[in-house]
């Protein structure tokens, strides 16, 4: 293991500084400056809010107005402590009095919310004072969400602003408009204080605290030596390792960008000395990272999201996006490999591969995360309740690590890393919370809806394809969790008007929103990777888009097909799995998964050009299409799909033969 780690960093010379490219690329990686004193008193604030969030969720039972104002009172107060208002290099120590101010105001809306909850929700109305303490709440808010999160959320939650206040109401007295919209914005839980906050605080922050511990036992250590002990051997293997070790990493990681800087930061400069082009080793990198966060169980944390909007369990949630996510990692891993083979390139030497018997040792490092899908899938407690066992067994399973034992000292560390992260989730969902007030109190939904269906007329696959475009658009720079938020309340309900089951409809927004980190032209994901590969960062995003091709194909077909999500035709999604499976038939649900690999490998063939040789034009075109009418689920769609793919493969074996015999 110490032979791998040291090959390991010779190979990985960083073409430039990863936290650079951090701070260029992830918003929550430009933080303020604290050394010595301060240091010590900023983390042990934002310890105390883990300590706080953990408690809130496990104990106490609070009224859901002081809660969620409590929390977003203490989010304020540790944003600004954080968050610089520029980006770039920070003095150390420094805090401006703007920002002390910010601070102040910020936290002291929420708390006098807080403070007044119960009388506040009882008379309904609220004063002029409370008008002013509103909007000074929301717009520190805002203030905090374009330096953490960033402008794209915020433009989208400043435009719907100025609508629902120009147009959004037929009130011809503006202060009385404002006032509305400040009652619902900030004193309802319609707002800021709505679902996504709400989840946020009793389930995802649980989550973020406990992924903090769990990085600290060397578990992506351990999902990068155990893919490459796996498949770096094998033809390309630097590029294998990469999605391996994404889709392993993107478990538990709530960001495209930090998942490919982390584990890019290893498996990019080994693709690229291993023969992989410097915009192919980034893509796949990035492409790979950005699935991660569609990879059952924690989805970026959506899954919980999801799992409470459409109102079904978690559970539900997971196994409905294990067929969808594996096909969208298969896509990529043929890609790879038959680039691979196009290009003749070799795997690691045995000498460069981590031996796997001595990291079979380590697969205790695993139990943590099998304990907490075990406990979600069959606890009756809460999910929280989950996380939280889970926790503790991460502080014990780091026991047996000498290199990673969690100590008292790296606890308060955890502790504060949870705290930090949560910043970025609690203000993106605060401000997704604003949108989907604004879209819900002015009925820009309907409007949404009856727009797309006047373009599209009845024709699904239009209204499908308008959807995507939005999505795609509105999730361009927007962390996972927010970038749900946004979809679910703007484009999830219009596809459920259009008859698309509710299941299908959120997870078809949630991967277009995702998809977004790859696509051109603000692909942060294939730009991270791109600068760590000095590459081509538009390339790269071109390059990553095509990678990740099943995440373009495979939402329309559980959108117009959900039997991939385990829903039976007749569009129940209340039911139980082995409910919903028994409805389907297993022998339909094998053929599924049988024919939609096929059709995934007969698309990323396709794209590549190659399949045992180079592929001439018509015989892309022949397996791209037999492998589209694998994917869609049908008895029909199957026959003739699998054809074209038969005649594609018999002519690649004998032109293969031939030009042997010729040669």
């Amino acid at each position: 293991m110490a032979l791998f780690k040291k090959k390991t960093a010779a190979a990985v010379q960083e073409p430039m500084d990863l936290d650079s490219v951090m701070k260029k690329f992830d918003r929550e990686s430009n933080t303020r400056v604290w050394e010595g004193v301060p240091k010590i008193v900023v983390t042990c604030i934002l310890a105390a809010f883990s300590i706080f969030c953990i408690y809130v969720t496990l104990w106490a039972t609070w009224l859901d107005e002081l809660r969620l104002t409590t929390f977003m009172a203490f989010i304020m107060f540790i944003g600004y402590l954080v968050f610089p208002a520029k980006k770039g290099k920070q003095k150390v120590n420094y805090m401006p009095w703007y920002d002390v101010v910010l601070m102040v105001l910020g936290t002291s809306s929420f708390l006098y919310f807080a403070i007044n909850a119960s009388a506040i929700v009882a008379r309904y109305k609220i004063t002029t004072i409370e008008v002013f303490i509103g909007i000074i709440g929301v717009a520190c808010l805002a203030e905090l969400c374009r330096r953490s999160v960033g402008l794209p959320i915020l433009c989208v939650a400043g435009a719907l602003l100025i609508y629902a206040l120009i147009w959004g109401s037929t009130n011809p007295d503006f202060f009385a408009r404002i006032t509305e919209n400040v009652r619902v914005m900030f004193y309802s839980k319609e707002g800021i204080l709505s679902t996504p906050v709400n989840v946020c605080s009793k389930y995802i922050v649980m989550f973020i605290i406990f992924g903090a511990f769990l990085e600290r036992t060397g578990i992506a250590d351990f999902f990068i030596n155990i893919a490459n002990a796996l498949v770096g051997r094998f033809s390309g293997g630097p590029a294998k390792v990469a999605v391996v070790a994404s889709a392993l990493e993107g478990m538990v990681s709530g960001s495209s960008v930090a998942n490919t800087v982390g584990s890019g930061a290893v498996t990019i400069p080994l693709m690229k000395k291993t023969g992989y082009k410097p915009e192919f080793a980034a893509a796949a990198e990035a492409s790979a990272s950005t699935g991660g966060q569609i990879m059952p169980p924690i989805m970026g944390a959506a899954a919980f999201l999801m799992a409470e909007t459409v109102g079904v369990p978690y559970s539900n949630i997971v196994v409905r996006a294990i067929l969808p996510a594996l096909l969208y990692f298969a896509g990529v891993f043929i890609t790879v490999h038959l680039e691979a083979k196009k290009e003749g390139l070799r795997g690691l030497t045995k000498e460069e591969l981590p031996r796997l018997k001595p990291l079979l040792k380590q697969t205790y490092l695993l139990l943590p995360l099998i304990l907490l899908i075990y406990l979600v899938g069959t606890s009756t407690r809460s999910i929280a309740y989950a996380a939280a066992i889970a926790i503790v067994v991460a502080i014990v399973v780091s026991l047996f690590n000498k290199e990673n034992r969690i100590t008292p000292k790296r606890i308060l560390e955890a502790l504060a890393a949870g705290g930090q992260g949560m910043i970025t989730v609690a203000v993106a969902c605060g401000v997704a919370g604003i949108i989907a007030g604004i879209i819900s109190v002015t009925g820009l939904a309907y409007m949404l809806f009856n727009g797309i269906v006047a373009i599209a007329g009845n024709n699904l696959i239009i209204a499908l394809f308008l959807t995507m475009l939005c999505c795609i658009v509105l999730g361009m720079g927007v962390p996972t969790t927010a970038n749900y938020c946004i979809m679910a309340a703007t484009c999830a309900p219009i596809l459920v008007q259009m008859g698309v089951p509710m299941i299908a409809a959120h997870f078809f927004v949630f991967y277009f929103g995702i998809v977004a980190d790859l696509t051109p032209p603000v692909a942060l994901a294939a730009y991270a990777g791109a600068a760590i590969a000095q590459a081509n960062p538009m390339k790269t995003a071109f390059t990553s888009t095509k990678l990740a091709i099943g995440a373009f194909i495979v939402p329309y077909v559980f959108a117009l097909s959900p039997a991939m999500l385990f829903i039976p035709s007749t569009g129940e999604t209340n039911l139980g799995i082995l409910e919903s499976i028994s409805k389907i038939g297993v022998p339909d649900i094998i053929l599924i998964i049988i024919t939609s690999f096929v059709g995934i490998f007969a698309v990323s063939a396709a794209l590549e050009g190659f399949f045992l040789h180079k592929m001439p034009w018509y015989q892309r075109l022949f397996s791209v299409t037999g492998g589209l009418l694998l994917i869609y689920p049908g008895i029909v769609t199957d026959a003739i799909g699998l054809g074209l793919v038969a005649i594609t493969v018999a002519l690649q074996f004998f032109t293969r033969k031939k030009t042997k015999l010729t040669a």
